[in-house]
């Protein structure tokens, strides 16, 4: 009996209870069909209970996620199939998929009854406003009586994986070469001779071999323009994500970091298709030595998918591998938060000379609770007066935006 007080619902139960007192009543008082009655509401959830509790049935579990990647807010279709792989047919049964909590309500589904050998397949559709990488699964499933005397409940193991990567916004080319973008220096535009792959002509510096001045070039573009022997080497640029919690503003979706993670993902993938070898310096690839590496944009998403703000213990090492990596020459991005002016003056020291350097300088405060947050503007100061491009950041600003303004602007400024 407690084997099946374990399977009895609370109606189960209330049969139970009320055919024992049915039965008492019929025996004391001589009622022979209220004894009847009684025995019929005892044996009605006894029987519910030892069908449901023996008849098993073994099923097969797949999902298929598609697509396995999508960006904040994007859906993903989940087809569920169950495989009766039992000789018996499945009784109908209610099913729960077990998700991470940001991917929504879990969906609940009526299965009907599967012949053996047989396959059905359900789906759905989940999504999220938050990136990171989730688990779809296990499935728990409950088998109950036609009348709702006795039910069993089991988990179906087996767990797909969904990745929600950051939003990606597209990001306006620099149209004039001085803005440094789209080069290791201050000048951005190299032209390639025609015909010639090991030539390249650029614009003169202070320095420069007079022998090596190209006149036709000069001519065309009004600018003293020079040869520049073999073709440089792929450019690259070094990608700095602040993670320090001081550092940062509001919560959820709409704070601060996730802002953050949003721009640097936003510019990995323009500086990707433009030709850029790109590093990305952030806690997570400090931690497993990916920072030394170049990544592919696809690597940087999912690398961001899943990152999250760090005490200030990695914060040196993060730093470490930024210089190390600055002193090799290249575009540097860096998206910061507004504390520790000593961290601060270490961030603009990355920029060595003949480099180019853009700060997104989060204003913390706007993004909402941000006690370790201090004004903007003495940070932004300190960048400027090291060589960096700046521009302040508020809760209302769009990467697309921020973008523009930094790369429209000249050595020093801000909007």
């Amino acid at each position: 009996m407690r084997s099946l007080r374990g399977v009895l619902t609370v109606r189960g139960r209330a049969f139970v209870g009320s055919g024992v007192l049915l039965v008492l009543a019929g025996v004391i008082f001589g009622f022979r069909d209220l004894t009847r009655f009684g025995v019929l509401l005892l044996a009605l959830p006894i029987i519910s209970g030892v069908l449901v509790r023996t008849r098993r049935a073994r099923m097969r579990i797949e999902r298929h996620v598609s697509p396995e990647r999508v960006s904040v807010g994007q859906p993903a279709q989940v087809a569920l199939s169950f495989e009766n792989v039992s000789t018996a047919t499945t009784p109908l049964f209610l099913a729960e998929e077990r998700l991470d909590y940001v991917l929504g309500d879990r969906p609940r589904f009526v299965v009907g009854r599967i012949p053996t050998g047989r396959v059905r397949t359900i789906d759905y559709t989940v999504h999220s406003a938050l990136r990171g990488r989730h688990q779809l699964g296990p499935l728990g499933v409950q088998v109950q009586d036609p009348f709702g005397l006795a039910n069993r409940n089991a988990v179906l193991e087996g767990r797909a994986e969904l990745v929600i990567l950051p939003a990606v916004h597209p990001l306006s080319q620099a149209r004039r070469s001085s803005a440094g973008v789209g080069s290791e220096g201050e000048q951005a535009h190299l032209i390639a001779l025609h015909g010639e792959d090991d030539v390249t002509i650029r614009e003169y510096r202070e320095g420069d071999d007079l022998r090596h001045i190209h006149w036709p070039a000069t001519a065309r573009t009004g600018d003293l323009m020079v040869r520049q022997e073999d073709r440089p080497a792929q450019r690259r640029a070094i990608l700095m994500l602040d993670p320090r919690p001081a550092a940062h503003g509001g919560s959820g979706a709409t704070g601060s970091f996730e802002w953050a993670v949003t721009a640097v993902a936003s510019v990995a993938v323009h500086l990707c298709e433009s030709g850029y070898a790109v590093h990305l310096v952030c806690a997570e690839t400090v931690a497993s030595s990916r920072a030394a590496e170049t990544m592919a944009a696809p690597e940087i998403l999912d690398a961001l998918a899943v990152t999250s703000q760090h005490d200030e213990t990695g914060n040196d090492e993060i730093l470490r591998a930024a210089q190390t990596l600055a002193g090799g020459g290249g575009l540097v991005v860096a998206v910061v938060g507004p504390t520790d002016p000593e961290v601060t003056a270490r961030i603009a020291s990355l920029r060595q000379p003949g480099t180019t350097a853009l700060a997104f300088v989060l204003d913390a405060a706007s993004f909402g609770d941000a006690p370790g947050a201090d004004d903007v503007a003495g940070h932004l100061e300190t960048l400027r007066s090291g060589g960096w491009r700046t521009v302040a950041v508020s809760r209302d600003d769009s990467v697309t935006h921020a973008w523009s303004a930094l790369t429209a602007s000249t050595v020093g400024t801000s909007r």
